[in-house]
């Protein structure tokens, strides 16, 4: 019974992430194809000529069509009707807060510029000797950094995700010093919050010094400060 039973865990942990990826999946192109494919002439679906359905014709429809837009967009053209489109949604009271805040979420998470969370650390929180794990956003600026300047020291501008849903969470600003950057990666700092500690990350890999803590966040300011004056 002991061995069926490890053989039944087994298996469960190998089929449960296969069959909840497929499922979403799946539900997700039914989505994408509920909402394009009925604004696609019935003579285009390949539903029309084949025996049976074909499931993500609409999904990549909308790849398509999405891709299409960026390439318009990134012209002169598309770049001033797009302008002009900006323009038209800033001067609705109610739609210009909701498509601000969607815009600035989406180029900050998906942008290749963006810097944001690439940098996995220890803090000290809620108390002394208790550690948690944050991500580094950037260091304080603007206001804040000149209310904080008094502090005597720079201050970093912190993430800190609860466990185990990481899309909420708190930001803190702290001093340089009491954050410990680690080299572990964005990816296996999430899978260590989302697994509430279960899944690690590289256990060889040790915390680097503040001094190179320093010049990873001194080069990331460089950078973003290089990207504000090319725009």
């Amino acid at each position: 019974m002991m061995r069926l039973r490890n053989y039944f865990l087994t298996g469960f942990i190998v089929c449960a992430p296969l069959a909840i990826t497929a499922w979403i999946t799946w539900s997700f192109m039914g989505w994408v194809d509920s909402w394009v494919q009925p604004y696609i002439p019935p003579r285009y679906w390949p539903d029309s000529y084949l025996p049976f359905a074909v499931p993500g014709f609409g999904l990549i429809v909308a790849l398509i069509l999405i891709t299409l837009i960026g390439f318009l967009t990134a012209n002169i053209i598309g770049r001033t009707i797009f302008g002009w489109g900006e323009n038209v949604l800033g001067r609705m009271p109610l739609v210009r807060t909701v498509y601000t805040a969607l815009k600035q979420i989406f180029e900050t998470v998906l942008a290749d510029r963006s810097s944001s969370f690439k940098t996995a650390a220890l803090m000290e929180y809620p108390r002394k000797g208790v550690w948690c794990l944050v991500f580094v956003a950037t260091t304080a600026r603007g206001e804040i950094a000149t209310v904080l300047s008094d502090q005597g020291e720079e201050m970093l501008a912190v993430f800190l995700p609860p466990t185990p849903n990481p899309t909420s969470g708190f930001l803190m600003f702290v001093p340089r010093e009491e954050v410990r950057v680690l080299n572990m990666s964005i990816e296996a700092a999430l899978k260590l919050v989302v697994s509430a500690g279960l899944v690690t990350g590289d256990e060889k890999e040790a915390p680097i010094s503040l001094g190179d803590a320093s010049r990873i966040v001194e080069t990331r300011r460089q950078r973003e400060a290089q990207t504000e004056a090319a725009e």
